[in-house]
Order: C-alpha cells, then sequence, then structure tokens
C-alpha cells in the first residue's frame, strides 16, 4: 500500500521527468508500520511538492492553508520555503512509522540528495508537520553517484551549468578552480548592483557569512603553536573576567572549534533587540556571557556561532590585539589578502557587492537583514582570488607550520558517547574525499571552499544571492571531481 501511493506521489511531484530513475535508482518499499497516517503523509508530500514545482503563489498559499503541511510563521515564511525548494523531486520512502515518515529527494539546484523528515497527524484527517529537509551523503538504493570527469572535461561542465544559471537569474557571483596552486578557471556572472547595472567582476567583494570561522581557527592554531593557547584549557584562562564561571571553568578551546561546548548561538530576539549595539567580541559577550549552558560540554554537537566569537575573544586577550587587527596582521597581509576584510557595512566599498535575497518578482536588496559587521563567527567579505591565496597560504605553511595544519585537521574531541566531534576547518565528501574549507550564507549572501587534499584541487564560489546559489556550483564541480 505505502510503495503505491508513493508510485502516486512521484507521479504528481514530477510528471513526465525522466531523471528519476537517473536520480533516484530503486527504493524499496518501506519496512515497519504502514499505518494510515503514514500514507496520508507520503500522498500529501507528493501533492505539496508538485504545488511548489507548479502552481502560482497564490494557489500555493491556499494549499498549505486548506491541506497542509504544517508549516512555521505565516504565508510569506511559506513561500521563502518554497523558493528553497523549488525543484526538488522526491525518491522514495525511507523509513515510516507512526512517529514519523522519512523521505530520500534530490535537489538538482544543489547536485545533492536530502531527507526530508514529516510528522504524521494523529489520524489521517490531521495535517501532517514538515519538521525539515536535511542534506545527506548517503543516496538512494540503486542511485549512481555523479561520473568522474577529467579536470577539462569538468571545467567546460562548470562553465555550462554557471552560464545557466546565470541565463536563469539563479547565479549571480564568481567562481575559481586551481589545482597546487595553478589556476584553472576563475569567472564572474551576473550583477553586483542590479539597480545600477553594475556587473560582478573577480575584483567584487562578496559576503561570505560563515567562511570567516576558518579565519578564526587559524588564528588560534597559530597562537597554539606559539604556546600561548593550550586547546584543552578552560576558556576561563584567558578571560578571566567571564561572566558566567561555570561556562569558564568547563567549555574548553577544543570545545568551542569543535561546536561541542553548549555556548548556544547568538540569533534570537537578543539579537534582535541589540543588534544596532554589537560591534566588538566584547558586545557580544556582555550581552551573552551570563547565560548558562546548553548542555554539557562534550555531550554533543550543536553549531555555535557565539563558540567561534568566544573564540575570537580568547585571541585578543592572548594577543593584545583587537580581532580584526590581529587576522589583518597574521593572515590577511601573509597571504596577500589585499581584499579581504570585516569592515562595516556603513563603511563605502566600491568593489563590495549588494546583496540580494528572495528570487523571481520577490527578490529584493537584503541590506536590512545584514551584519553591522563581520565578527570572529563570519560575515565579512572577500573575492575567490584572495580565498585561493588562503588555501595558498596554508598549503605553503606561510601561515601553519606544517604539524599545526595537520592538527587543525586531524584534531577534536572524544566525545561522551564515543564519537569524534572534528575541528570546524573541513571534513570528507563521499566518493571525492578529505578536503579543508568552510561553506556560509545568509539572506542575500553565500559562499563556499573546498580544498580537496589529496588532488590539490580547490573550489571556491561566492555569489551575491542566498544560500543555494555558490553551492549550486561548488557541489556540481566537488561531486564530479576525479577521485582521490
Amino acid at each position: 500500500m505505502l510503495s503505491l501511493a508513493f508510485t502516486m506521489l512521484l507521479a504528481a511531484a514530477s510528471p513526465g521527468s525522466s531523471s528519476e530513475s537517473t536520480v533516484c535508482g530503486q527504493v524499496p518499499p518501506a519496512e515497519g508500520s504502514q499505518l494510515p497516517s503514514t500514507v496520508t503523509a507520503v500522498r500529501l508530500a507528493g501533492d505539496w511538492i508538485s504545488v511548489i514545482n507548479m502552481a502560482d503563489d497564490a494557489t500555493y498559499v491556499r494549499f498549505v492553508k486548506d491541506r497542509g503541511p504544517v508549516l512555521l510563521d505565516g504565508p510569506e515564511r511559506w513561500l521563502e520555503l518554497r523558493d528553497n525548494l523549488r525543484g526538488l523531486q522526491l525518491c522514495g520512502v525511507k523509513s515510516a512509522d507512526a512517529g514519523g515518515v522519512q523521505l530520500w529527494s534530490y535537489d538538482p539546484s544543489w547536485d545533492s540528495y536530502g531527507i526530508m523528515y514529516l510528522k504524521p497527524g494523529a489520524t489521517p484527517a490531521d495535517k501532517i508537520e514538515f519538521v525539515f529537509l536535511g542534506g545527506t551523503e548517503e543516496v538512494p538504493p540503486g542511485a549512481a553517484r555523479p561520473a568522474k570527469l577529467p579536470l577539462p572535461v569538468l571545467i567546460k561542465a562548470v562553465e555550462a551549468r554557471a552560464a545557466s544559471r546565470t541565463a536563469k537569474d539563479q547565479f549571480s557571483g564568481a567562481i575559481l578552480l586551481a589545482q597546487k596552486g595553478h589556476v584553472l578557471l576563475q569567472e564572474a556572472y551576473g550583477l553586483a548592483d542590479r539597480e545600477n547595472r553594475k556587473p560582478n567582476t573577480l575584483d567584487t567583494q562578496f559576503r561570505f557569512g560563515s567562511m570567516g570561522k576558518m579565519f578564526t581557527a587559524v588564528a588560534v592554531m597559530q597562537l597554539v603553536q606559539s604556546g600561548k593557547i593550550d586547546l584543552e584549557a578552560p576558556i576561563g584562562r584567558y578571560l578571566a573576567d567571564y561572566p558566567n564561571q561555570d561556562v569558564a571553568t568547563k567549555v574548553s578551546v577544543a570545545n568551542l572549534l569543535t561546536h561541542t561546548g553548549g555556548t548556544g548561538d547568538i540569533f534570537g530576539p537578543q539579537f534582535d533587540a541589540h543588534k544596532a549595539s554589537l560591534r566588538s567580541t566584547k558586545d557580544y559577550v556582555d550581552l551573552y556571557g551570563a547565560r548558562a549552558l546548553d548542555f554539557a560540554p562534550g555531550s554533543r554537537v550543536s553549531y555555535s556561532n557565539y563558540g567561534f566569537i568566544l573564540l575570537g575573544r580568547i585571541v585578543e586577550a592572548v594577543s593584545g590585539l583587537n580581532y580584526d587587527a590581529y587576522i589583518r596582521r597574521n593572515i590577511f597581509e601573509p597571504a596577500g589578502m589585499g581584499s579581504t576584510g570585516n569592515q562595516p557595512e556603513s563603511a563605502v566599498l566600491s568593489h563590495r557587492a549588494v546583496s540580494y535575497m528572495g528570487s523571481g518578482t520577490r527578490l529584493k536588496r537584503a541590506d536590512e537583514t545584514l551584519p553591522l559587521n563581520g565578527t570572529a563567527a563570519g560575515g565579512g567579505y572577500s573575492t575567490v582570488g584572495d580565498f585561493n591565496r588562503f588555501v595558498n597560504g596554508l598549503t605553503s605553511h606561510r601561515l601553519l607550520r606544517s604539524d599545526t595544519l595537520q592538527k587543525l585537521i586531524d584534531g577534536g574531541i572524544r566525545m561522551k558517547d564515543g564519537q569524534f566531534a572534528r575541528f570546524d576547518f573541513g571534513g570528507s565528501m563521499a566518493g571525492t574525499g578529505r578536503y579543508i574549507g568552510h561553506g556560509g550564507g545568509a539572506p542575500g549572501m553565500s559562499g563556499s571552499l573546498h580544498h580537496f587534499l589529496k588532488r590539490g584541487v580547490t573550489v571556491i564560489v561566492l555569489a551575491n544571492r542566498d544560500p543555494g546559489a555558490a553551492e549550486s556550483i561548488a557541489l556540481f564541480a566537488a561531486h564530479r571531481l576525479p577521485a582521490d
């Protein structure tokens, strides 16, 4: 019964599509409970994706109001979610029982698979709840990963993808591919300023969101290298006046680098109320420093922008320089990164792109959402060329000794459940291998850097559009790189 429901779902979600068998494989029927509520959830998910992909805005909003799924907030946020999910294909049921339904999905924009989590209603008549859609390195049973391409062929394919997405107004930014310091491709697309028809160039400075965490991690490791910071030490050793002594004595520097400190995030009502006064790491500590831990340090991973701001504050305390001065003197200048910085939005920078959020008729400037300035957690600006210089500065060991860089790549902490949490400085991509790098995104900005260690290939994409714009190019390239 459930497999039949999903056949109906696919027919509704992507009529006439010939790509499903290629990307979706052969997903077997779900095992376990096939309760009426789970069948209803699967069917409604198919109808919802069909409306996302084909209906006009008014029809979509009416569908959500009348049938569901249950979504946060109101119609404006529903439409933003629709923009993010447009084009999504549902591939099959991963699991389904009375507690929830997991559906395989494929997003051609991100060139990636995901798992959609739904919560069925108490009865078949109740609306289902959309919990979230998360990316995964897994692929559905029988699905094949993209074919690997020789570098010259890959470059042509990336150029074609960028040109196609630009023509559809889905990408605006810059791309750089390099191997072992040799630039293979660098090109800019779209507009830096739509009102004045100013094109993006290779000199355009794009906001990069959380990609700035890489600079903070390197700064910390430079001070570890010089014996001024001990990764295992509690942060109170360096921040003696930290307001909450429970945090100061229980959270280590390594906890912050792995997002296992329980220090929480910065965004929410407090941030919104005090945004105009948050200009320095001290300002953030003054606002958030007294609050309690979210969980015992080392017990789990929870992404913490505030944790990286604390790392920036430690860099200041140990070095005697403010954060921006430290990274400029010890990272940007040695690497030759003359177009990278954290200057406030009020500063006039002739090459800084305007950020645009939304799409289609809802596309608008993202000025009101931008932070006052970049921080140790990210939010600054750079060029694709400068990020390539950063990679070259790392791999040539101008920024870190080889043993220290390796410690940053391999290091982390063993959590209480036995799992190993790595420092936030890269990862591993199935079929392509280990990399150093980071992504970043917020309304009107997206960016991605991957430097694959064995092949020495670097993929950098920056965009002045919402998250997904840069990743649509970066992941397409990374997934097709020749295997290590």
